[in-house]
């Protein structure tokens, strides 16, 4: 098992452990004094059937009841109906502000269960059990919550820190090809825009890491957990550095609504990360040749670097419903170098729509 802590101005505020079974997870929850308290698993309909079971058989010794809430999968259960739902469930069972919820599932469920955390009796503990690479690596870390509101994507949430992550790599191997490969959009993100090291000891593993060999994909893990634990401890609540996450994010979130979620979040996020690095190399911050090698990097871990069936207008235009608007201006994450990110609020509408065609198929736009 392999342990990291996230801290606040110093201070231990929860631990995050990577490991490869749910063996320890009672003893880690144990820590955080449950005995004689409720536990409500939190899952969806194509993790419960897998992991529901060994979980509560874990959490029961250590607490006083467990009970479960299961939802429909998909992005299109991550609303403020499901929330009610949840809440229901929490009064129906006599929940109290002392009572734990378990997320035990992806960013969807990560998301959905802390949002409910946070507001149920203006708060309540919460842990992370994630099982999909891209909630293992980022979603569960950093204490952001939400849900979306009329297709405008997180736009209703709260920052509000689990009490603890426990991250069961096995469960990667549940997964669909296409939703590990999602994950990886997060995760080359990361070296993109932190660590140039990282990126190239991603391209060099790449074979291994698609194969799902289990020391490198824990290591990778674990490294990209270092990043995002570095920037949430410098800035907890997005005032400043932590903005640099969203690299590839506000294209990313405009062609994840135009196309109606059909296509996954890392997938949206790696062709967001190909319009945000031509703007990039449009304002020779990097180079032609750095933007090539990015967008064949994403190609070679089989991520999508464009889609198609939008027009580069409207999809400029979508980005003005960003939740990362600052006073009326786009806040774009660009590259100065490759490992190094800096956030700019200055692009035109002209820039941006350049950038959205970059990411679309020619030939292929079509009026929504």
């Amino acid at each position: 098992m392999r342990q990291l802590t996230i801290h606040d101005q110093g201070q231990p505020i929860y631990p995050i452990y990577l490991t490869d079974d749910f063996a320890s997870l009672g003893k880690a929850v144990s820590a955080l004094n449950p005995k004689g308290r409720k536990i409500c698993i939190v899952s969806e309909s194509h993790v419960a059937p897998l992991y529901l079971d060994t979980v509560k058989a874990n959490l029961a010794p250590v607490c006083g009841l467990v009970t479960s809430f299961v939802f429909e999968a998909g992005e299109g259960r991550k609303n403020l109906d499901t929330v009610q739902d949840l809440y229901e469930h929490l009064v129906e069972e006599h929940y109290e502000r002392g009572d734990v919820l378990a997320a035990l599932g992806g960013g969807v469920t990560g998301d959905l269960t802390g949002f409910a955390a946070a507001t149920y009796m203006r708060g309540m503990r919460f842990i992370q059990i994630p099982t999909s690479l891209l909630a293992q690596v980022d979603s569960s870390i950093g204490g952001k919550t939400g849900v979306d509101f009329r297709a405008c994507k997180n736009m209703v949430g709260a920052f509000h820190h689990p009490s603890l992550v426990y991250a069961n790599v096995q469960t990667l191997h549940s997964l669909t090809e296409r939703e590990y490969i999602s994950g990886l959009g997060e995760i080359i993100k990361h070296g993109l825009i932190k660590d140039k090291a990282y990126y190239e000891w991603l391209k060099a593993n790449r074979e291994a890491i698609l194969a799902q060999d289990p020391s490198v994909m824990t290591e990778m893990i674990f490294r990209s957990c270092k990043i995002k634990q570095e920037v949430v401890e410098n800035d907890p609540r997005e005032q400043g550095e932590r903005a640099l996450l969203n690299f590839g994010h506000t294209l990313g979130h405009a062609i994840e609504k135009l196309k109606d979620f059909s296509l996954l979040h890392g997938e949206c996020v790696a062709i967001g990360m190909t319009g945000a690095a031509r703007l990039s190399a449009s304002r020779s911050m990097i180079s032609t040749s750095d933007l090539e090698e990015i967008v064949q990097t994403l190609q070679d871990f089989k991520l999508p670097v464009r889609t198609d069936r939008l027009t580069a207008e409207i999809t400029a235009e979508t980005t003005l419903s960003d939740k990362k608007m600052n006073k009326g201006r786009i806040r774009f994450i660009l590259l100065e170098s490759i490992g190094r990110a800096v956030i700019r609020d200055d692009l035109t509408m002209d820039e941006i729509t350049d950038a959205a065609a970059f990411c679309l198929v020619k030939g292929a736009e079509e009026d929504r």
